[in-house]
Parts: structure tokens; sequence; C-alpha cells
């Protein structure tokens, strides 16, 4: 199934992405992030050891009354030796052979100045400084003068992103295998295909794009960059950089990278093992207890700050919403606004500090995030919120989807003191079942387009009068779970659709004569000037 989609916009992505290298600096990057599960992970296999020890142990003395019966003469490590390395048998040579002293065949005979024979004349051997200088080898050059080989200017050509391009990011489950797959559309020949993929730890439950530099490629200077944050059932984020192929590990991970590592108090009790070794107690926990810094359970959804490129916030299952700061890679600040999960975050368009949270108590909250988490808004729906985003061409309203198949639109300066009395602009009844996700087309005003488990796509017009539906397709992508516009102006009518079929399909718009009708006048002279320009 596609569980999330989103796009990136024109001019970010790089030309040639280029391929992973594993030098030292990355293999000590990953293995000081690697270490400290794997810690974890041996701690458990050595008690287990010791659990399993015991048990034999106990058989025994149940069995003998407690009389040792049976002598072990061989260790079990030298046991194991013996069955992997057996004893040398002697080997007989034929005589034919002894005259080439096989035995003796690697040993190292020196010549008389002590140099070793095979390369004794090495002095004499003629070399050249460079390959360009040897008449004998002859490679294909690239564009660049670069010497390379015929294949790899293929692949160099395949991966290229041309400025025309649009890349769509895919969160995908297939076969207990998760994973982002990174997709081109060439909208003149209405073509999308894969260009790479990235393995994911866990379900992938929400994706957000970035266009800042983070972990090991930071600059100083916040240089533009083309990253992908990814929430899963983890209660970490993983951040990967859409411009590397192959890429092994993340470039920064944000939250708890050892979930199952605690800093033990003092006055916790000691035990001694069978071994006769003194450890501090584990603390058995069912699950950790929400903390301010970091998540301790799945990551529900995830809003990229553009006007305060560096902020990234989260909110997890946990309830509690978590402000990032991507330049340090640690917590800012973490939010309580709800009594239940976190599903739905949206910072707000033009003022960079307020964001709008959803959550599956009913609720929906806008808060300046610089004032204390207990100074907020509050509006309330009648089931569960599925998703809450701004109305980007009037930015004092938002829209709320909701289990019921409701679409809310409230407006943000009216705030009743109860949830439950809050009153929106309107009320859509837009499906039979849950609105699992809808798009603001940020263009065209008044554009939207829901999509829902009832396996239709539909699209709405919005006018002051209110809402009225274009029209409704059955995208054949099964229920779905993601609806998202493209964000370029000229290509603004193009929508990406996924859902649990595992299948993304990408719809132009503008070729259905109702959406062209219904599209605002103002808005489609300024693209008609644009292409006359």
């Amino acid at each position: 199934m596609i569980s999330g989609t989103t796009w990136v916009p024109r001019g970010f992505a790089a030309e040639f992405p280029t391929q992973y290298e594993l030098d030292d600096g990355e293999l000590d990057r990953i293995s000081k992030l690697a270490q400290l599960r794997l810690d974890d992970a041996l701690e458990d296999l050595e008690d287990a050891h010791e659990d399993d020890a015991g048990e034999v142990e106990g058989d025994f003395e149940e069995r003998d009354g407690g009389e040792d019966k049976f002598v072990i003469d061989v260790t079990a490590d030298e046991k194991m030796k013996e069955e992997v390395e057996p004893k040398s048998q002697a080997v007989d040579i034929d005589d034919d052979l002894k005259e080439y002293d096989l035995e003796n065949y690697d040993a190292e005979t020196a010549t008389e100045e002590g140099s070793l024979s095979m390369f004794s004349n090495i002095k004499s051997l003629a070399y050249y400084r460079s390959t360009d200088e040897d008449p004998y080898i002859v490679l294909p050059k690239s564009k660049d003068g670069q010497p390379i080989d015929d294949i790899d200017e293929e692949e160099r050509e395949e991966l290229q992103i041309l400025d025309t391009d649009s890349l769509l990011l895919v969160t995908k489950t297939e076969d207990n295998l998760s994973h982002m797959e990174v997709y081109v559309y060439e909208e003149s020949e209405a073509n999308l295909y894969v260009h790479h993929d990235i393995l994911l730890p866990s379900f992938p439950l929400c994706v957000e794009w970035l266009d800042v530099r983070v972990g090991r490629t930071r600059t100083a200077d916040n240089q533009q960059g083309n990253f992908a944050a990814i929430g899963t059932f983890e209660p970490t984020i993983e951040i990967w950089n859409l411009d590397v192929i192959d890429e092994m590990y993340p470039d920064a991970i944000l939250g708890n990278t050892s979930p199952h590592s605690e800093v033990m108090p003092d006055d916790e009790p000691i035990v001694k093992t069978k071994k006769g070794k003194k450890k501090k107690a584990k603390k058995i926990h069912s699950k950790q207890k929400a903390n301010d810094k970091f998540h301790v359970d799945a990551v529900l959804a995830l809003s990229s700050n553009r006007l305060h490129r560096n902020l990234l916030a989260s909110g997890s299952a946990d309830k509690t919403i978590k402000l990032w700061d991507l330049s340090t890679l640690n917590c800012a600040r973490s939010y309580s606004f709800h009594d239940d999960k976190v599903c739905s975050l949206a910072w707000h368009p033009e003022e960079g500090t307020v964001l709008l949270t959803g959550s599956y108590d009913r609720t929906v909250v806008a808060s300046d995030m610089r004032l204390p988490d207990t100074q907020y808004r509050r509006w309330g729906v009648d089931t569960d919120v599925e998703s809450a985003k701004w109305d980007s061409h009037d930015t004092n309203y938002f829209y709320v989807s909701t289990e019921g198949g409701r679409v809310y639109y409230f407006d943000a300066r009216n705030a009743s003191s109860s949830p439950a009395k809050a009153k929106p602009v309107w009320t859509l009844q837009a499906h039979d079942s849950e609105v699992s996700t809808f798009d603001v087309n940020k263009h065209v005003k008044g554009l939207i387009a829901t999509g829902s488990t009832d396996q239709q796509v539909k699209l709405w017009n919005i006018s002051p009068t209110g809402p009225s539906m274009i029209t409704s397709r059955d995208m054949g992508v099964g229920k779905v779970f993601s609806v998202s516009w493209l964000p370029d102006k000229d290509s603004a009518r193009t929508l990406a659709v996924g859902g649990s079929n595992g299948v993304v399909q990408v719809w132009d718009t503008k070729t259905n004569g109702a959406v062209r009708m219904a599209a605002d006048d103002e808005d489609i002279e300024d693209e008609d000037d644009d292409e006359e320009a």
C-alpha cells in the first residue's frame, strides 16, 4: 500500500545525483549510530544465554538429585573447534610431483641481492605518471574530459533530472518491506517512473520534503537542500538526502536512537548473575513515558516551516508535539495540546510561529509556538480528525477533514470557550466514509481535492456561497490515502493519488472541462500572461 505522497518543487533536485560513497568518515558515523542499538542487542543476547544456562543446570539438578553424573572433558568451544577445524592428516605426494616441491610452493625465496626473485627486475620496467601519457591505454572521455566507461556514461544520462522534471516522493509498503520511492514525472510526455528508492526500517506513516541541508552536509548559511523527513511506527524521524543514490543510512535521525538504553539511578537494585557478575537490574517498561526530549511512540505527522527553514514540527501517538531544530538535530520544545494521538500538523503560510494541530480527541488547536502550551485556541468536530490545513488564499480560515466523511471550514479568528460550541463557516458531507486525505491547491483559488476509503477522489470548487463538487473519479488505487497537488504554478492542476493497492496515479485535471470552467478567472489570466511572457 501507499501511505503518503508529496511533491518536490522544481529547481531543488540536483541534475546528476551522486553515488553514495562509503569512506572512512561515513563508516565511522554509521558505526557510532549503529553501535547504540548493537550494545542493547548484545546485552539482551547475553541475558538470554545466561537464562538458557540456568535452565540446563536446573534440569541436571532435578534429574540427578543434585549429583553430577556426567563429566565433560572437552569444553564447548574446543568441541566446536574440532568440528569446524578437523585435525590435519598426512598427505601423500606422488613421486612425479616431488620434483616441484609443492609443499614449499608459497615460501618466499630471496636472491643474492636480497630482493624477491619474481620482482627482481622491477626497476627496469617502464611506466607513465598518467594514463593520458600511456599510448597503450585508451579510455573514453566524458563531457567534462574525465575518462569513464561507456556504461557509466549511460547510467549517468539515465539518472539525469531535467529542469522540467518534477519529483514525487511516495512511501510504500509491499510484502512487509517498507521503502520510499522517488519518482520522476515528465509532464510533456505524461511519463512517471521510479528514479531510485530508499529502504525504511518500519511502516511509513508520513513524509515531508525539506529545503535545507541537514546532518553531515549542513552548512552554516542554511544552504538550499533536497531532503525528505519520514515518520514511521518507530519513535524516531529519519532524514534522507534525495540527491544521493543507494544511500545506506540516513543523514540524520531525530529522537532517541537507542530506545532501550536508559540512565539508571544510583539507588537502582543490584543483582548478581550466575557468572558472579554484578549489574543493575533492568527496568521493564511496556512503554516509555512521554518526555520533552524525544517521542516514545509512532510519528504520525510532520510539517516543515517554510519561513523558519530550520524548524520541523512532529506529532506522535504519544499525544505530544515536538519542535525540532534542524541545525542542532535536537528537540527545542515539546507541547501537550491534546488528550489523544496527534495525527495532523500545518504551519501557517504567513505567520511562521503559528501551528495548526489535529488529534483523535476530535479537536483542532491553533497556537503561537512562542507562547506557553497553556495558551491556545481550540475547535471541536463530530468524529476523529483525519487532516487539517490552512486556506492558502485566505489564511484566516482552515479546513478539517474527519473520520465521519465531513469537511469543516473554520474561521481562526472565532474560537469558542468550549470546543463543542465551535461553529464552522460551513460543513460538507464530502464522502460516505472517512475523508482520509485532502489538499488545497495553492495556485488555483477555491480548488481542493478530497480522497476517501470509499475509493473516490473528488474535486471541489469553494466559492463565497459554499462548496460544490466539480467531478468525482475512481483512480484505481483502492482506498485513497494520499492526494497532493503539484506545487509549481505552471502545472498547478496536476494531482498525485496513492492508495491501498500500492499504485500511484498522476491526474492532469486540466484535461477535464468542468475543472477548467470552475477555476478562478483571475488565476487563469495570470497563468496565460506567464505563458505569453
